[in-house]
């Protein structure tokens, strides 16, 4: 049976996304095109980010069901390389249009919704075998705990966003204003 906290993330994880939306289709061309201080991506990139890492955060997400450590591996068995991947699926989307982009964030979050059902209160007692990036280490994590911090991806990167995007980041300031929001932003950009 579907997890009550699950079902509770899932809620807030709509709410972020609609939100996310509503954010980047206010956007002009110029401010989608702006380069992002302290990133090698531009606004836009982070849009096609939040469209794809979905796929692979779900099949980590089914592996931990399954009763797997979770972590990812490339289909020749080595360490998944998330920075890379993320590399190559925002390059490979930077002449798409955003809609296109957005929809295929739709796909994308319906696959792993599906995903998110099957997770009971057993999988959220497990550990998490995060794998690490380019700027955390690898590390066993309460999956529970995990989940409820990777449900704020949506404004996570949102405030990245609005690095590049001063006139809009009074209107924003409330919604990055949340710990586990904060707590990426000071690993991710010390």
């Amino acid at each position: 049976m579907t997890s009550r906290v699950v079902l509770d993330v899932m809620a807030e994880l709509d709410g972020h996304r609609e939100r996310f939306e509503a954010f980047c289709r206010s956007l002009t061309a110029e401010q989608l095109g702006r380069p992002v201080p302290a990133s090698a991506w531009i606004v836009r990139d982070f849009i096609a980010h939040l469209a794809t890492i979905d796929g692979p955060v779900g099949q980590m997400f089914e592996a931990l069901h399954g009763g797997h450590a979770g972590s990812l591996r490339n289909p020749d068995g080595g360490s998944f390389d998330v920075d890379r991947w993320n590399d190559r699926q925002v390059e490979q989307r930077r002449d798409w249009g955003l809609e296109d982009v957005l929809a295929e964030a739709a796909r994308q979050r319906a696959a792993l919704r599906n995903t998110l059902l099957t997770l009971t209160d057993e999988d959220l007692a497990r550990t998490l075998d995060f794998a690490g990036d380019g700027k955390r280490p690898p590390a066993k994590v309460p999956f529970g705990s995990y989940l409820r911090g990777w449900c704020k991806h949506d404004p996570m990167h949102a405030m990245d966003m609005s690095r590049a995007l001063p006139e809009r980041q009074a209107e924003l300031g409330p919604w990055f204003d949340d710990p586990a929001v904060r707590a990426y932003q000071k690993a991710m950009n010390p």
